[in-house]
């Protein structure tokens, strides 16, 4: 078929023009606006922003580590950060809104995320749940339950962008991934990770695997499980499960404006801030851990003695761009 030419547009009748003409401005419109919402200092919760959370930003400035955190992520950003890109809402499925109280959170697998989603649920379910820890685990994880980011509109997103309190938690990048493999890789239960990840790996780092671990994937080991990851086909085939993808692939940090930044291994008294910037730190509690074998330093030590100098390079090279943004040293049982 041929391309319309100037002469057949001016034989358009003209409400088809007009139809036409709005159909381009509308779109127009919203590219420039999607460009827009990547530029700090303008749509991302910039200083000269105006905020219904402005009260709630003067007291984070008393609690200096908070502070701190997001002038640290600021600046990385800047020196690491070459290319701006348009967001997507793909990239806004992990923002967790809360309209009640103003909130954006990001969540982060294996950082607590459970626990916030029960808290959030209690905050928007209009007394439904009164109690975060009387929701059961999966029931905080069922889609639809809290309403993401991605849901609305463009100019919703905007003004969301624009007036909330934005928060994501996170952790040492390395801790976090050894928990993920402990939880999704060494637990029985968890055959739907060994089905769709296991016997992948299995098969594709495991030379002369039985048949039985092919069929069962559940067998996995660490080293196994870093092969996969540093593998440049596994990205080709397709995303990192969001148990392993890193943070800034999640949460867009440099993209996105966040007003806190709380840390694991600061858990309390960090969620315990944000509640209180929230206006409910009276109304509930955030729930603490009864976990006794958390994944700390020490146990992810254990687990990287059985890499080789090679592959906790690549390794740590993919996970580089977490350490610099969030200010997390390089392990010391590093051998690099």
């Amino acid at each position: 078929m041929c391309k319309p030419t100037l002469f057949d547009l001016m034989k358009m009748p003209r409400g088809g023009r007009l139809f036409l003409a709005t159909c381009l401005g509308s779109l127009f419109v919203l590219v420039l606006y999607f460009q827009s919402i990547t530029k700090p200092g303008k749509l991302l919760g910039s200083r000269n922003a105006p905020t219904i959370h402005q009260a709630g930003l003067e007291l984070l400035a008393a609690h200096k580590s908070l502070q701190g955190r997001r002038e640290l992520l600021e600046q990385a950003c800047l020196s690491h950060t070459r290319k701006r890109r348009v967001l997507s809402p793909e990239d806004l499925k992990h923002l967790i809104v809360d309209d009640m109280h103003g909130l954006i959170y990001c969540y982060v697998p294996k950082v607590a995320c459970t626990n916030w989603k029960r808290v959030l649920m209690v905050l928007t379910s209009d007394g439904r749940y009164t109690d975060p820890l009387a929701i059961p685990a999966n029931e905080a994880h069922v889609a639809g339950n809290l309403r993401t980011l991605s849901e609305f509109s463009v100019t919703e997103i905007n003004q969301r962008l624009r007036s909330y309190l934005k928060f994501i938690f996170v952790r040492e990048p390395f801790e976090r991934l050894v928990s993920a493999y402990r939880n999704k890789f060494t637990r029985r239960y968890n055959t739907a990770f060994h089905k769709r990840y296991g016997t992948k790996i299995i098969r594709r780092h495991r030379p002369n695997a039985k048949p039985e671990a092919l069929e069962k994937g559940d067998d996995v080991t660490f080293p196994e499980f870093v092969q996969y990851l540093v593998d440049p086909r596994t990205q080709r085939e397709e995303p990192f499960n969001e148990h392993w993808e890193r943070v800034h692939s999640l949460c867009h940090p440099c993209l996105i404006h966040y007003d806190v930044v709380g840390k694991y291994e600061t858990l309390e008294p960090d969620a315990q801030a944000v509640l209180r910037l929230a206006g409910v730190e009276g109304t509930l509690q955030f729930p603490t851990s009864g976990k006794t074998t958390r994944t700390d330093g020490h146990m992810a030590g254990r687990y990287f003695k059985h890499i080789s100098p090679f592959y906790q390079k690549k390794l740590f090279n993919l996970y580089r761009m977490d350490f610099m943004l969030f200010n997390y040293s390089t392990p010391e049982y590093l051998r690099t």
